[in-house]
């Protein structure tokens, strides 16, 4: 009798993807809102760039802290406890009027998004999948993020003809309380080796701290935060300012995208859209090819598509062709790193180990973010920025060459 396969589309899978897009939706979003709470308060690009950048950073703090909670105290009780630090935080910032309230405050909503996403979320597909469909069913998770931001930030420009951004707030608050009610569906078994189980936390933390190739995944990832944040937060402020008249393009005209501003929104929602297919071909991909060298090639990628356009003259259609490239690459990289830090340290503690790693992309993401603001402030453009961003996807190429991608009980033996 022939063994059936393992199927893939598990419900754990569904659960942890529906909760991801929400969440990611909700966070993809805040660009749409610097132009709107700029204006309304009559505040410099870089303080509300601030609060969203210290969002980010305190996304970071919050994974492996989140990673933890769930492998102590259960995957459920950490992503409830998200979810409620995350619609606080919406709430509170929906009134707050000052650039220090917000700053501050998304400290709440950068962990509420560290609670209900990649870190706890992927450890929980990663332990409840098996081996042969690990790799793509991370890929499958990270996709659904993207598919929020295909929908946030269209969603957050229709919603603000009806309401202004504090209402829109509230209303996020009351989706991601909303979205729990598919926490039933994420019971997952503890997938993990008789040697892991034995292991602590701290032996794993030691091991993994130790090895160099830890530190190089941990140096790869900042730039895949610094790019990301930086286009999420600022892409549509930039479009909005620095493209061309959409007028002269009729095509665009046609989909009814006739404003800058709505052209800005659509390109994030590109990126979001195009990057299902980089995803889930990443984690396909992840099957069968070394993980590492997949990662050279999509931040290889990255740079070479970011430096063309910032090159180029920049016209809606530029805009659009942008989007669709960066975002096949977009979130690429996570399915192979979180799948990468399983492989080689095992499942037991992946949630604390990937979140540790996801630290360095929020440093990249807070600096991406601040940096956005503080050189726009300083030059009137983002030309500096972008060149940065640059400059880093090539360092994290570079970094991924020398990982050792055998696992370490492999390696002793």
């Amino acid at each position: 009798m022939t063994k059936s396969a393992a199927p893939l589309f598990t419900p754990v899978l569904i659960a942890g993807s529906v909760i991801l897009m929400t969440g990611f939706a909700i966070r993809a979003s805040f660009g749409v809102f610097q132009i709107p709470i700029a204006e309304e308060f009559g505040w410099l690009r870089s303080e509300f760039s601030m609060a969203i950048a210290i969002q980010n950073l305190a996304w970071g703090i919050g994974q492996p802290i989140f990673g933890a909670l769930a492998e102590k105290f259960g995957d459920r009780r950490a992503v409830i406890l998200g979810a409620f630090v995350y619609a606080l935080g919406l709430v509170l910032s929906s009134y707050a009027t000052t650039p220090g309230a917000h700053q501050f405050l998304e400290i709440l909503v950068g962990f509420g998004v560290a609670g209900t996403g990649f870190g706890v979320i992927l450890a929980v597909v990663g332990r409840a999948t098996s081996d042969e469909n690990r790799s793509l069913a991370l890929g499958i998770a990270t996709a659904a993020g993207s598919m929020g931001q295909v929908i946030g930030p269209p969603s957050a420009v229709v919603l603000l003809t009806y309401m202004n951004w504090s209402q829109v707030f509230l209303v996020y608050a009351v989706v991601i309380i909303a979205v729990l009610a598919v926490l039933p569906m994420m019971r997952s078994p503890a997938l993990a080796s008789k040697a892991e189980l034995e292991e602590s936390m701290s032996e794993i933390l030691l091991k993994a701290f130790k090895d160099p190739s830890y530190t190089l995944i941990f140096l790869g990832f900042f730039s895949c935060g610094f790019q990301l944040a930086f286009i999420t937060a600022h892409f549509p402020a930039f479009v909005t300012e620095m493209c061309g008249p959409i007028a002269q393009d009729g095509m665009l005209a046609q989909f009814g995208i006739r404003t800058t501003s709505a052209l800005g929104a659509i390109a994030i929602a590109v990126i979001g859209f195009a990057n299902i297919a980089g995803t889930v071909t990443a984690g396909a991909l992840g099957k069968r090819f070394q993980k590492k060298y997949l990662l050279v090639w999509i931040y290889t990628g990255r740079t070479i598509v970011a430096a063309a356009f910032i090159m180029m003259p920049m016209t809606p259609m530029s805009v659009l062709l942008f989007s669709f490239f960066m975002g096949l690459l977009w979130l690429a990289s996570v399915p192979l790193t979180s799948g990468l830090i399983a492989h080689i340290y095992g499942l037991r503690y992946m949630g604390t180990l990937y979140g540790i790693v996801f630290f360095s992309h929020q440093l990249g993401s807070f600096l991406g973010v601040w940096l956005g603001g503080a050189l726009y402030d300083l030059y009137g453009n983002y030309t500096a920025v972008w060149w940065v961003g640059v400059g880093v996807g090539a360092f994290s190429a570079i970094v991924n060459l020398p990982v050792k991608e055998v696992p370490l009980g492999a390696r002793a033996a």
